[in-house]
């Protein structure tokens, strides 16, 4: 009987065994490309509106979100609620003069800026500051006063002889040459009434985004402080810089090459009649995170944080096609979330429910500076210690120019940023289940665009929580109308998914979870 007892109990383990380990294959298959078309039509549809943060399409997609959680059996975790309000105001400036010796120009055409609360500024002198640079071998501010003075500075490059770098005395640019912020935070500590900093690229600058600076700028709404800001920055473009040293009789350029052939600064005053006033105008915005839990087993105080943004662009006016539907961008991704939760609460029906618990989170404002991920990581519903991972969707229903006659890719981004085992994690998921080729080009430390820094996962990431971005590229479409439906790549964004959720199956049932190893 004895005997019998453990052959039964053997079996009865092997049997286990063999269902934990075909588990993930079984559960991966159910997502598809039916249910994800369901779900994108709908989230991309003209009905939403181009689901702008704080309209009211972006309200339909987050009571969809929503709506699609609690039919998977997902708990409401805020308050018994699926929404996480993100309290945002939107600032709209409004320029009433900007004028050099009596020359008009015009907001986010000649010249950019975000302000706060307002001002008003009338001198009849500036201070020339060079780069604006302080340090040891070089100092453009040495016994230059500009204190509660208008203050130009060349935002760009440092002073070089020859090749020859005045800061590094080599070929090599110094940090002030790779961090534009190092020598505005200079000039900051030295209290101007206002920085007026030159660039090359302000023209291009403002041609690509002026559309941007005049619709208003969204950020987190804050009690109203007694609080004494730095001074505000204008991003000018060198025809102002020229106007502004027009009674010096030198232009920048030849300012500049002064500088350069000396090695030496020469800052100094400048006669100019220079005239700025603007004024803000605030709105409270209404926006919502949208959060879905599902409560893990064992180790069920452990949380993965699966999340992507609902938002998008919204509405465009005089166009021939009105809505910016945002199929890709990030309709695609939110579909994913909805797929990925679908499936992890079947799982756990059928009593393979995770061992770490997993949030589902649809990010709202992501398009005005990650604010929805930002709120949610000063705010955590569950404690970030917790939080062993985010695994981040943004953009996964197309393909770009670079992979057209390889389409089954996907951008990797973050993977190996702060957890060696995260990636390794991520790489044989792949290589198990779906055999896509990973991309990390956008992961280079040099990457020129910068996407690291772009999508909600870099909010966690801040906190040193192991993240990873899925993406498939920028493509012509992005940010414009035709991000539409007929574009979706569905057999790709449903094999993109599944290898998010492989990756999230072995995170929420290993023994361990990824230790952070890079710093």
């Amino acid at each position: 009987m004895r005997r019998f007892f453990l052959w039964i109990l053997t079996a009865a383990l092997a049997v286990q065994a063999s269902a934990q380990h075909a588990g993930p294959k079984k559960y991966g298959e159910l997502i598809n490309v039916s249910d994800a078309y369901k779900h994108l039509s709908i989230l991309a549809s003209d009905e939403f509106e181009g689901r702008e943060t704080g309209t009211r399409g972006a309200m339909k997609a987050a009571n969809y979100i929503a709506g699609e959680f609690e039919k998977t059996g997902l708990k409401a975790p805020v308050n018994n609620s699926y929404f996480q309000p993100v309290p945002l105001v939107e600032k709209k400036i409004e320029v009433n003069s900007f004028q050099v010796n009596h020359v008009p120009f015009q907001y986010a055409e000649d010249f950019y800026f975000s302000g706060e609360t307002g001002a008003s500024v009338h001198v009849n002198e500036i201070v020339f500051a060079g780069y604006g640079i302080s340090s040891n071998a070089y100092d453009d501010l040495k016994d230059v006063d500009v204190q509660g003075k208008v203050v130009l500075v060349i935002n760009q490059g440092e002073p070089v002889t020859k090749g020859i770098s005045a800061i590094t005395k080599s070929a090599k640019p110094s940090e002030w040459s790779l961090n534009n912020a190092m020598r505005i935070e200079n000039l900051q500590r030295h209290k101007p009434a206002l920085i007026l900093a030159v660039n090359s690229n302000v023209p291009e600058i403002l041609k690509k985004y002026s559309k941007y600076f005049t619709e208003g700028r969204m950020t987190i709404r804050e009690e109203e402080k007694d609080q004494t800001h730095p001074a505000s920055v204008i991003n000018i473009t060198p025809a102002i810089a020229d106007q502004l040293l027009k009674r010096s009789g030198k232009k920048l350029k030849a300012l500049q090459a002064e500088i350069n052939d000396t090695g030496k600064p020469n800052s100094k005053s400048v006669n100019a009649d220079f005239t700025f006033s603007y004024q803000v105008k605030s709105r409270e915005v209404n926006a919502s995170n949208v959060l879905g839990y599902l409560e893990g087993g064992d180790l069920k105080d452990e949380l993965l944080v699966i999340s992507a943004h609902y938002d998008h662009v919204g509405l465009n006016p005089g166009g021939v096609d009105t809505v910016y539907n945002g199929a890709d961008d990030d309709a695609s991704g939110t579909t994913a979330v909805i797929e990925l939760a679908r499936v992890f609460a079947q799982a756990k029906k059928d009593g393979n429910g995770p061992r770490r618990s997993i949030l589902f989170l649809g990010n709202t404002a992501e398009e005005k500076g990650l604010l929805g991920s930002l709120w949610y990581t000063d705010n955590p519903v569950f404690p970030l210690p917790k939080t062993i991972t985010n695994l981040n969707i943004d953009m996964i229903g197309r393909v770009d120019s670079a992979h057209l006659q390889s389409p089954d890719y996907c951008y990797l981004i973050g993977s190996d940023k702060l957890s060696t085992a995260l990636h390794r994690i991520s790489e044989k998921a792949n290589a198990e289940y779906t055999n896509l080729i990973l991309d990390y080009k956008y992961n280079a430390d040099d990457d020129p665009e910068r996407i690291y820094y772009r999508s909600d996962h870099y909010n966690f990431a801040k906190h040193n929580i192991p993240i990873i971005f899925y993406f498939n590229g920028v493509h012509e479409d992005y940010h414009q109308p035709g991000d539409e439906i007929d574009k979706i790549n569905f057999d790709l964004l449903v094999k993109r998914t599944k290898l998010i959720f492989y990756t999230a199956w072995e995170l929420v049932n290993r023994d361990e979870r990824p230790a952070v190893d890079v710093r």
